[in-house]
């Protein structure tokens, strides 16, 4: 079994424009630099046949490349209690059309649709319950965009889980255009 997601990959730049925000939160865990990318869609736990119909349909995928740039930081939260801090991406609305058009494409090889809201972003921590307050991070986030990036590809990724946390490989790169 794979367990795959689709995602961006933001360049060198933008990846050492992020680690710099990480900390200041007491029981954060914070990414690595080589596990920083923008999720376009989780998939999951699939086979080989279904990875290799995941790839046909993710070849066929046709979008134009676009610029973008980091901006904004923010936290997701479960009952009240933040579980992730993440960067935001701006302009969001090329990533959710991005990010439709791989869920169609993802439909088409057979999964089901995405069900959740999209928010296009990069995580930057996971926080376990009890972990510290937030409040000093979104406060501490650089005034105004971050470098400006070329999204001119998207990665199929496979994520290994270990108990030092996700181990992510590139399994097929799709160029844009």
């Amino acid at each position: 079994m794979h367990r795959l997601f689709v995602a961006v990959r933001p360049p060198p730049q933008v990846r050492a424009h992020l680690l710099p925000m990480m900390g200041g939160v007491s029981g954060a865990r914070w990414q690595e630099e080589d596990q920083l990318h923008l999720t376009l869609r989780f998939i999951g736990e699939v086979d080989r046949h279904q990875a290799a119909d995941i790839d046909a349909a993710l070849a066929g995928l046709s979008h134009p490349p676009f610029d973008a740039w980091i901006e904004g930081v923010g936290s997701f939260e479960r009952r009240g209690a933040p579980t992730a801090l993440w960067a935001g991406v701006a302009p969001p609305e090329p990533f959710r059309t991005l990010h439709k058009k791989v869920d169609q494409a993802l439909v088409r090889a057979g999964l089901e649709p995405e069900r959740r809201a999209y928010l296009p972003h990069v995580t930057l921590g996971r926080l376990a319950r009890g972990a510290g307050p937030v409040g000093g991070f979104l406060a501490a986030a650089p005034a105004g965009p971050g470098p400006r990036f070329r999204v001119d590809a998207l990665r199929l990724y496979e994520s290994r889980l270990t108990p030092e946390g996700a181990v992510y490989t590139v399994v097929e790169r799709y160029p844009l255009g």
